[in-house]
């Protein structure tokens, strides 16, 4: 059976989730989903990163202990997993023993290879973004100099250890050019290759100045610098460094789901890890882009922080994990609306999918006694509707491989605009007057149609598409992907079709 390992970052708890910690999530769930449906043996992994400098000053703020304050923080972050009905595997924490285990095994395993080296480091640091940054790449307002992300710096000089990461620079540079699709999109590929062609210094991985943090083994006086921490939690969730644990089979990684702003860490710092550790890099990291606010840029100190579960609270989970992916091409930034997410809900999955279903099923149960008309052989008039349909999961699993998430929901609405034209059509009401058994098979092939929206739409709608497969009468073990070439036997009795979306009124 074909494996996939798929991850989220571990996500900061410095603060509470938003809509980009949810973004980020769901897409890694709906590809997860997609291949359990395809019959692969999936690995699911999110968590909390808890460790380093801002947590502890967080901590501080809030008049708490560091520990208990990332229990409570991160319980945020699970709960947000479980009200948007994400099917992880697993939730890893960075304080869990076994976590702290796996980074020191990687850190001997690192020094006893001469990737490791005392030195010191003195540069500008940025604590929001716990990474350090050259004169080049500042700039200076006000006379506080700010990093490219818009963090303060300050200047840090400190004892610490080194990895190696100079001598890595060529072998990523062949690496990125021998797997073209290692870094996706492409923008964010020329970006980091820029990067490195600009020249890779050693990288400080330890620091002394505070305590929050696994320890260096053999040298208590430091803690692990909170990126080398961070990444190692992808094999730390798989047993490492047990090699020989049930879960290391899944390594490397397909895909490691990222914002753009730590695409550096992900494409850069963790293959040269690896690679100096003798562990195989992942096969792609793919990171998307930000969302603002109805044009402007989302910040706490604007007070227009998107919080997903007030979402999921007004339009419904269902409406607000499609609009996420159908609104915004993967990898782009993207500008939140509620007006285009009204619109989406009203004009794409209430009138087009929903009202679909609901003609047809109504129309089912009025002429045909409530019982699914058997299968039937379709015409010229019908195979506009069935051959884009029979085709639909295989050009929507060749979207996903590309994670173009957008255009999945396109090719998918495209059809169901198709089979509304249909329905229109074919008038299967008149039929009812004329040709009792073309308008049988003309439900029928509508409700085909129907069947293949509702699988393929499983993972990016999971609750409301269980409702419509339930109301079409598709038994739970008929709803894979595989499942959608047997057809269901005629005779199976309808229940009576209910909603499956609420519009929502414009508020104007």
């Amino acid at each position: 059976m074909a494996k996939t390992y798929l991850t989220t970052p571990i996500y900061y708890v410095n603060d509470r989730p938003h809509i980009g910690h949810a973004y980020t999530s769901l897409a890694t769930d709906v590809l997860a989903r997609w291949k359990r449906l395809d019959g692969q043996e999936v690995y699911f992994l999110t968590g909390t990163d808890e460790h380093g400098q801002k947590v502890e000053k967080a901590a501080q703020d809030a008049g708490m202990d560091p520990q208990a304050f990332t229990d409570q923080v991160s319980q945020h972050f699970r709960t947000l997993a479980d009200r948007m009905g994400f099917s992880h595997d697993d939730f890893i924490r960075t304080t869990e023993p076994r976590h702290k285990a796996a980074c020191q095994a990687l850190w001997r395993r690192l020094a006893e290879r001469d990737e490791i080296y005392l030195g010191a480091y003195e540069g500008w640091y940025a604590v929001r973004d716990e990474a350090f940054y050259g004169p080049d790449e500042l700039v200076e307002r006000d006379g506080v100099k700010y990093a490219p992300s818009g963090a303060p710096v300050t200047w840090v000089k400190e004892p610490s250890y080194f990895f190696r990461l100079s001598k890595w620079r060529d072998w990523l540079l062949d690496y990125y050019e021998e797997n073209r699709s290692f870094i996706a999109p492409e923008s964010r590929r020329n970006e980091v290759i820029s990067f490195i062609k600009g020249g890779l210094s050693d990288l400080s991985i330890s620091r002394t100045s505070f305590r929050w943090g696994v320890p260096v083994p053999g040298d208590d006086a430091h803690v692990m610098y909170v990126w080398l921490d961070a990444l190692t939690n992808y094999i730390s969730a798989l047993g490492y460094p047990d090699e020989s644990h049930p879960l290391w089979r899944f390594w490397p990684a397909d895909v490691h789901f990222v914002g753009k702003d730590i695409i550096r860490f992900h494409t850069i710092y963790w293959p040269a890890f690896l690679k100096a550790a003798g562990l195989e890099p992942p096969r792609r990291v793919f990171a998307h882009g930000w969302w603002t606010n109805e044009g402007q840029k989302i910040s706490k100190s604007l007070g227009n922080v998107i919080d997903p579960l007030a979402l999921v609270e007004e339009y419904g989970l269902d409406p607000v994990r499609y609009f996420l992916l159908r609104e915004v091409p993967f990898g782009n930034d993207g500008d939140f609306s509620r007006a285009a997410l009204i619109g989406r809900l009203n004009g794409e999955l209430a009138d087009a999918l929903g009202n679909l279903a609901n003609r047809t099923l109504s129309l089912i149960q009025r002429n045909c006694d409530g019982n699914l008309p058997p299968p039937a052989d379709a015409v010229e008039a019908d195979a506009a509707l069935l051959e884009p349909v029979a085709g639909l999961a295989a050009r929507v699993g060749a979207h996903l491989d590309r994670q173009e998430f957008h255009l999945v929901l396109e090719a998918i609405f495209a059809e169901v605009r198709g089979a509304n034209g249909y329905i229109t059509q074919q008038q299967p009401w008149a039929l009812k007057k004329t040709d009792l058994v073309r308008m049988a098979a003309v439900l029928r092939h509508l409700h085909t149609a129907l069947r293949g929206f509702a699988t393929v739409l499983q993972p990016f709608m999971p609750g409301t598409m269980a409702a419509l497969l339930d109301q079409l009468g598709v038994p739970a073990e008929a709803r894979s992907l595989a499942a959608l070439a047997e057809p269901l036997p005629g005779g199976i009795a309808l229940p009576p079709p209910s909603p499956l979306f609420r519009k929502i009124e414009m508020v104007t």
